[in-house]
């Protein structure tokens, strides 16, 4: 099987309503693909740093096959990133990665999401970082993690907001040619043990798991 030489596809999580984990088959990555060309935000306002959603319906498709298996092939311990589909009912509905440089030293991750538009406005978006927040602080004992979200994404803040992060400055990206506010938010152990709202288990969390993280050693 795959995971005997790629272990991180037996992680799961699971929330109330989610399941987060690696997909299992080449018809799930298209199941995404085509959740991605249904619509992710108004056409009016871009909430990406890299504008993907800008593209025409076969390369927004295209794009995100091959974003999952570029986070996968180019797999790197030291810099890494998970790139959690996020399913419901069996379905997925959008994906919410994880992200970790130097962690063993740094002991940092940042994450970033999206979410089908027809699964938006249920408090979806919340519960998958809810989980992914609880995987790297009580399953790989991070101590920080960080965010960011642009001027006029209010969803995306009140996300972190709700979930204990602070704001840590901002900057200002160039999107499309235009200069851009980016809000940057930072959540520490402490702020996330205070606000903690979702049960979330985690299977699958292994020492070849850990080994395939950077975490199988100690840092020289």
């Amino acid at each position: 099987m795959l995971a005997d030489h790629l272990p991180v596809y037996r992680l799961r999580l699971r929330t109330e309503r989610l399941e987060l984990r690696l997909p299992a088959t080449f018809d799930e990555i298209a199941e995404l693909a085509e959740v991605a060309v249904a619509g992710v935000h108004d056409p009016d306002f871009m909430p990406f740093g890299i504008p993907w959603t800008a593209a025409e319906p076969k390369q927004v498709a295209r794009g995100v096959a091959l974003w999952y298996h570029r986070a996968i092939g180019r797999w790197d311990e030291q810099a890494w990133t998970l790139p959690f589909y996020v399913f419901r009912d069996g379905e997925p509905i959008g994906v919410q990665d994880i992200k970790g440089h130097e962690f063993t030293v740094t002991r940092e991750v940042s994450t970033g999401s999206w979410i089908g538009r027809a699964h938006q406005g249920k408090g979806l978006g919340k519960e998958m970082r809810a989980a992914v927040l609880h995987f790297a602080f009580a399953g790989l004992d991070a101590e920080f993690a960080t965010s960011g979200s642009y001027d006029g994404n209010a969803a995306s803040a009140g996300v972190s907001r709700s979930l204990g992060y602070r704001e840590d400055g901002i900057k200002h990206p160039v999107v499309q040619g235009v200069r851009r506010t980016e809000q940057r938010w930072r959540l520490s152990r402490e702020d996330w043990e205070a606000n903690r709202k979702h049960e979330v288990a985690i299977e699958g969390l292994d020492d070849d798991v850990l080994d395939m993280l950077g975490l199988g050693k100690e840092p020289s």
